[in-house]
């Protein structure tokens, strides 16, 4: 079975907010994922339907597939690097904050008939 896939890396978004996205489409059709994304209010909505775009332009241009016969067979988030930065606090002391990446894999095939 032939699937396609698309990644999108180094997301400032942390994997956390990006993986309650991700876990609404994961096994839907494509049509009725982006659809989902498109009407979610989080700022990861729009890094993942670009990924699962993405994807899905893969299968049909790459490997020849119906796009209105696709589904997302994976989709997962994977921690990328994280920026360090400082912020100044009381007394001459600096606090460490992360500022976490992400990396967003989505994977779609053929739906199989029957």
């Amino acid at each position: 079975m032939s699937e396609a896939r698309a990644t999108a890396k180094h997301i400032r978004i942390s994997p956390r907010k990006v993986r309650l996205v991700v876990d609404l489409i994961r096994g839907k059709k494509v049509d009725e994922a982006l659809a989902i994304l498109k009407f979610t209010p989080r700022r990861a909505a729009t890094a993942v339907e670009k990924v699962v775009k993405s994807a899905a332009a893969n299968a049909e241009h790459n490997l020849d597939m119906d796009k209105t016969a696709l589904i997302i067979s994976e989709a997962f988030v994977d921690q990328g690097p994280t920026l360090k930065r400082f912020k100044p606090r009381a007394m001459g002391r600096a606090d460490l904050i992360r500022r976490r990446t992400s990396h967003i894999t989505v994977v779609v095939r053929e739906k199989k008939e029957g």
